[in-house]
């Protein structure tokens, strides 16, 4: 039996990026090509085993094979509440600012179930996490793109944010510091006016803080949204250890702001999925406990293999973003090749793959990103493969 037709929700849906580049790299396999891949932002190292070792007590207890409650554990959120505080001075009420979350891709895809009527416009970074802009159609909403761009170090511009509130009267802004794709962090000054914009046209700011603990400097922390005043009336923020603790199988994360938003968010979870598995809940509750001494290590090898990246693609003569943040290094398509092309040139004759800053959005375009989650002899035999294909 053939012929079922997709639903019109997800047939409106543009192509997903990795999906497109999994198929070029297919094609090459075939031929042979032997491929090494700086696509996907997927830590090649494991877990620190302090980590594993709490989860491996926490699931040799009987109890926590048990479901979780929806919004997560009342231990596991009020760690989190200590966390926060610690690392970015904002009191937070466990019991009904915090939701434990399975990743915080799935929190970012759930909310504008929560809040988007069909119809609404929501405003998202471009170039930005496809997912921002997928959950939005998803839900009914109408996508619009808030262009980051390279002259103003990939913040907004605030007046062309504020004309688009004029214009459209979002029900939500989302932001992403520090960002995939680019690396870019934001500054307070901009954070401080973002939310005073937010504030005066009633208008709900979302921001995916997932990297905020890879940085590099730390006289330079990224900053969280909620530490600007006035910003828990209009804001939920969004907090992984996927990527901070190399945990981005287990599936843990959470969400904490405005505890209107909040319940809105769980609203939606309890009637579509659970909450995190309670062991890994245990083990995560340890790692915030005991977060800079297991982060530092991590920070410090992809401050090598930055490096490593800028310091060659710079003798390459290709201007790069410079990352103050994140394990990403965005740097712009040499001379006037689409990135796509030239993304596809890369595997065809050097088996290198790297991300199209088109994927990422119309403001992407003249860009491509390399993520620094393989092992150092691959980054530089990666460079290696990149000037080859830039001679070629």
């Amino acid at each position: 039996m053939n012929g079922f037709q997709q639903s019109q929700r997800l047939l409106s849906l543009p192509p997903y990026i990795f999906s497109e580049i999994n198929n070029i790299k297919a094609e090459a396999q075939k031929r042979g090509v032997d491929l090494l891949s700086l696509a996907i932002g997927d830590p090649d190292q494991p877990t620190p085993e302090p980590i594993i070792r709490e989860l491996q007590k926490a699931s040799a207890e009987p109890l926590n094979h048990a479901y979780s409650p929806y919004e997560g554990t009342l231990s596991f959120r009020t760690e989190v509440a200590k966390w926060f505080q610690g690392r970015f001075g904002v009191q937070l009420n466990p019991e009904n600012e915090v939701l434990a979350l399975i990743g915080s891709k799935e929190g970012i895809a759930h909310f504008p179930l929560a809040f988007v009527n069909p119809g609404d416009k929501c405003l998202y970074p471009s170039p930005g996490y496809p997912i921002f802009s997928t959950a939005i159609q998803l839900a009914g909403g109408i996508p619009i793109p808030l262009p980051h761009r390279w002259e103003n170090q990939f913040q907004p511009d605030l007046n062309e944010l504020e004309t688009l509130l004029l214009i459209h009267q979002p029900k939500y802004i989302l932001v992403n510091f520090p960002c995939n794709p680019t690396s870019a962090t934001c500054s307070r000054e901009v954070m401080t006016e973002m939310v005073a914009l937010a504030r005066k046209h009633r208008t709900i700011l979302v921001s995916d803080n997932a990297y905020s603990e890879m940085y590099f400097d730390k006289k330079d922390k990224p900053l969280s949204l909620l530490e600007i005043p006035g910003a828990k009336e209009v804001a939920i923020e969004f907090h992984s250890l996927s990527k901070t603790f190399n945990m981005t199988g287990w599936r843990i994360a959470f969400a904490v702001g405005n505890p209107e938003l909040i319940a809105g968010l769980l609203r939606v979870k309890t009637n579509i999925d659970s909450g995190p598995l309670l062991a890994v809940q245990k083990a995560s509750e340890f790692a915030l406990a005991n977060a800079e001494p297991l982060i530092e290590p991590i920070r410090k090898l992809y401050f090598e293999r930055r490096e490593i990246v800028l310091n060659e693609m710079n003798r390459m003569g290709i201007e790069t973003f410079y990352p103050k943040a994140t394990f990403f290094v965005w740097a712009k398509v040499p001379g006037k090749e689409l990135s796509m092309d030239f993304a596809k040139r890369l595997i065809a004759n050097q088996g290198l793959v790297v991300t199209p800053g088109i994927g990422f959005g119309k403001e992407g375009e003249g860009f491509f990103r390399l993520a620094l989650t393989v092992p150092t002899a691959q980054l530089k035999e990666a460079m290696i493969r990149l000037e080859k294909a830039l001679k070629s």
